[in-house]
């Protein structure tokens, strides 16, 4: 059942992210140029998501467990320190410079985007060279 949710909502995800013009990398750079002529669509793609995700988190506060009966488990971090500060300035200058993030990049894949297909296996480096450095950095 979760490999079903989970195939439904990424499927959901995909056709939002085409039909919204978002796996185009030139929607994401024309909302980043503040300067230039400025795409808003990215911003009202963005407060449509979170008119959909505030309630359905509300709900999901209470809950203890997902639709697919698996424990529910919601972040409890509050605090903000230098990786989370690093990665978001990598996640943002990444965005800024390829106009992807990570899902529209995906979607892309299908689009026969070379750009798509050099940024995922950048994304996929870095998520190796992550891990790498994340085993190395733990105490033995």
């Amino acid at each position: 059942m979760q490999v079903v949710i989970a195939l439904a909502a990424g499927l959901l995800f995909g056709v939002g992210l085409l039909l919204s013009g978002m796996a185009q990398p030139a929607k994401v750079i024309g909302f980043l140029d503040l300067a230039g002529e400025w795409d808003p669509s990215l911003a009202l793609v963005m407060a449509g998501a979170i008119a959909l995700a505030l309630p359905a988190f509300t709900v999901a506060r209470r809950r203890s467990r997902a639709w697919s009966g698996d424990a529910l488990v919601l972040p409890t971090a509050h605090r903000i320190d230098a990786p989370l500060v690093l990665g978001s300035l990598a996640f943002g200058v990444g965005w800024g410079l390829a106009g992807y993030c990570p899902g529209p990049a995906l979607v892309s894949l299908g689009l026969d985007s070379a750009a798509a297909d050099t940024f995922v296996l950048a994304m996929l480096a870095g998520m190796a060279l992550h891990a790498l450095i994340t085993r190395w950095r733990r105490p033995a």
